[in-house]
């Protein structure tokens, strides 16, 4: 059994697609496809079927994940341990201020655990910096904002969707199909620091021909998520800074799909040419599965 086989599959399971999982592993898709039906001829079982246009894991898929994990688990530290005693390799990693504050606290000590002999060395900088770091080969990896340039490459990873979220037991909390006027009357805080256009969010009010009642304008995100929690204001704000407080109930989301959708995403980026998959690659794939793992609540909608 060839591990680059187990490798796709997980990949595979990962991006519920064989399309990215053959661009995250700088492959092209038919060889995928290869690769994970040599393994199912192998294990004389099918791993995936389709449906509609995408495809789900089996049955004997779903019960093969865990012995995957273990044997990519097992050849890593494998080859650790055969490294033993070698100078430690090391490797720079970059994030922007929102994932190193949220992010990367969390993933940096699974990262070391699982790669004793590789030595961190992290650097927290503005999209605009981390640009300029990779292209000069400052940085190897960086967490940031999607950047187009030819000689870079994008893998989505993080949602930091903006979400609005309110206080426990503010009205908003049972009230469904929220207005724009019923929005601009509560007190507002806007946080402005670059993490999305805010235009986004002044339009609705605009549309609509109403003065939003904004009472703080801050350019830190914990100023702004600790006006909310203290039941001053309510707010937008994006997901990776929140999602402690939405799991602990300290902070809860409102859903207003229906007036204002802001998507946006944290990307792992690289140099393109000649380059293959990251160093901690899998790693960082476990990190972000296993940081998502805690799922707050959904949107309250109703009275339910």
């Amino acid at each position: 059994m060839n591990i680059d086989h187990i490798e796709a599959f997980m990949y595979v399971v990962h991006f519920n697609s064989f399309h990215k999982a053959a661009e995250a592993m700088f492959l092209s898709q038919p060889t995928v496809s290869a690769r994970i039906k040599t393994l199912e001829g192998e294990l004389e079982s099918e791993l995936f079927e389709r449906q509609g246009r995408g495809i789900i894991l089996t049955e004997k898929g779903k019960a093969f994940v865990p012995f995957a994990e273990q044997i990519i688990r097992t050849f890593q530290q494998g080859k650790k341990q055969l490294k033993a005693g070698s100078d430690l390799e090391e490797i720079t990693i970059g994030a922007n201020i929102i994932t190193s504050q949220y992010f990367i606290p969390f993933a940096l000590p699974l990262w070391k655990k699982n790669n004793p002999g590789l030595r961190f060395k992290f650097i927290s900088a503005t999209n605009e910096e981390l640009l300029d770091k990779l292209l000069r080969k400052k940085v190897d990896i960086a967490f940031m904002k999607e950047v187009t340039h030819s000689g870079l490459r994008n893998h989505k990873t993080l949602d930091n969707s903006i979400r609005l979220v309110v206080y426990p037991g503010h009205p908003f909390q049972v009230q469904t199909e929220l207005s724009v006027r019923t929005l601009a009357m509560e007190p507002l805080v806007f946080f402005e620091c670059g993490a999305f256009d805010w235009n986004q969010v002044h339009k609705i009010f605009e549309v609509s021909n109403v003065e939003p009642r904004i009472e703080f304008q801050v350019n830190h995100l914990e100023v702004a998520k600790s006006l909310i929690v203290s039941g001053s204001c309510i707010g937008f704000l994006p997901y990776l800074c929140i999602k402690k407080e939405l799991e602990e109930g300290t902070l809860v989301e409102v859903d207003v799909s229906h007036l204002i959708k802001i998507k946006q995403h944290i990307y792992l980026t690289h140099i393109n040419q000649g380059m293959e998959a990251p160093l901690l690659w899998n790693d960082i794939l476990f990190s972000i599965q296993e940081f998502g793992q805690n799922h707050h609540p959904s949107p309250l909608q109703s009275n339910r």
